[in-house]
């Protein structure tokens, strides 16, 4: 769940990102040599968080894949706009001597709606968890075979095996994971009197046509939904009448809807406060540009969701067999850590974790990594089943009696 990222990021986050990956990824193919590796990388590798390694890339293919009719195989990705660091395609490339065609999109609505209506070539999507179930009722993802997944095994956190949306990993791992929370510019929310700390104050009267909220249906209505006090899984009409009536009491406050770029509008000052993903903001807060801005970040004290987007394999892949291998690639802890500095959203990578290699300002944000206590406010979204019809209807009635 991510945007378009700056030009400029940080110095030091695409320093750190670029060393992660100075020595080759050990994968399953190669036990011998990954044993080695691991040891090697544990032993020299370790990296402060104040001090940026400066040494370059060494990057020895660990396999070299067939090629097809004298070309090198060819990996089709779909994935969320800038949602990963400038060289894991890169590096996944000269690793296996493959080539990687990488498509994007802004929603997950835009995937769901192209895997539906008949994968055109991808052998790896990025879907929300609460899609997962939906994709698998429709028979339209293909099994993991867990075990060719070394690294996933090894390395992930474990509240990310054996999820509740997929029982077993049986056709997800998990890729980033974050929260949907308020940003702000401290200087022109002042006129609330106080910081923001509640999702009311994103629709306080005093923002008055500054204030954009999150285009996202499903997400968006279980945080107003968990707001007004109801069930942010709710597939009651009347629950979801609420929402509609809170947001279009305060229709005057809104000035958009913004589909995944209003923390851009935030920083050149559009608008005051929006609601958005946490790694899109963190990524415009990381931005030398916005300095003066002093943009923020908050979970709202209500809470608010908590979503994992996950790699999954789509049917009618045409190269499963390289696609798990990019899964496992990513489940490296330095390509992990790399992805996650580079996006600003939690890994679900928790040797990356423990060997130290997230940037330690990130990990010690409890909007990155809540802490218990905010963390017992967050809340998963479930399938809703057929309920989606109306959600979709509710929010299309939102945006049509709202719209500025």
């Amino acid at each position: 769940m991510n945007n378009k990222r700056f030009l400029l990021f940080s110095a030091l986050f695409a320093v750190f990102a670029l060393a992660l990956l100075a020595h080759p990824v050990a994968t399953a193919h190669n036990s011998n040599q990954a044993a080695t590796m691991a040891s090697t990388m544990a032993a020299g590798s370790t990296m402060s968080a104040t001090a940026a390694p400066t040494s370059s890339i060494v990057f020895t293919p660990v396999a070299t894949a067939a090629l097809v009719n004298g070309n090198p195989q060819e990996l089709h990705i779909y994935n969320y706009t800038t949602y990963i660091a400038d060289d894991t395609i890169s590096n996944f490339e000269k690793l296996y001597n493959v080539k990687v065609s990488y498509d994007t999109y802004e929603t997950s609505d835009v995937m769901l709606a192209k895997i539906q209506a008949g994968n055109p070539g991808y052998d790896i999507i990025v879907p929300p968890d609460y899609d997962i179930p939906l994709l698998v009722k429709a028979g339209l993802l293909q099994p993991l075979d867990v075990s060719q997944l070394s690294n996933f095994t090894q390395n992930a956190t474990k509240r990310f095996v054996n999820p509740p949306y997929d029982p077993g990993n049986k056709y997800s791992v998990a890729y980033q994971w974050g929260t949907i929370g308020i940003g702000f510019v401290p200087a022109a929310t002042a006129k609330l009197g106080h910081a923001p700390t509640s999702w009311a104050d994103l629709f306080d009267p005093k923002l008055k046509a500054r204030a954009a909220v999150l285009n996202s249906p499903r997400e968006t209505i279980a945080i107003m939904l968990n707001f007004l006090g109801k069930d942010p899984n709710s597939t009651k009409k009347a629950d979801l009448d609420a929402v509609k009536a809170y947001l279009i009491a305060h229709k005057d406050v809104i000035a958009r809807f913004h589909d995944s770029d209003g923390q851009i509008s935030l920083a050149k000052g559009e608008v005051d406060a929006i609601s958005d993903w946490s790694g899109d903001m963190f990524q415009v807060i990381a931005d030398p540009a916005n300095a003066k801005a002093n943009l923020q970040y908050i979970i709202p004290k209500e809470g608010t969701v908590i979503w994992t987007d996950n790699m999954a394999i789509p049917k009618g892949a045409p190269n499963k067999d390289l696609a798990m291998k990019f899964i496992n690639y990513i489940y490296d802890s330095r390509v992990a850590a790399s992805i996650s500095n580079y996006t600003g959203y939690g890994t679900p990578n928790q040797a990356a974790i423990d060997q130290k290699l997230i940037d330690a300002a990130s990990l010690a944000n409890p909007s990155i990594y809540p802490p218990a206590d905010v963390e017992a406010k967050l809340f998963v979204l479930s399938d809703i089943g057929d309920a989606q019809t109306l959600y979709d209807q509710e929010w299309a009635d939102i945006k049509a009696a709202v719209s500025q």
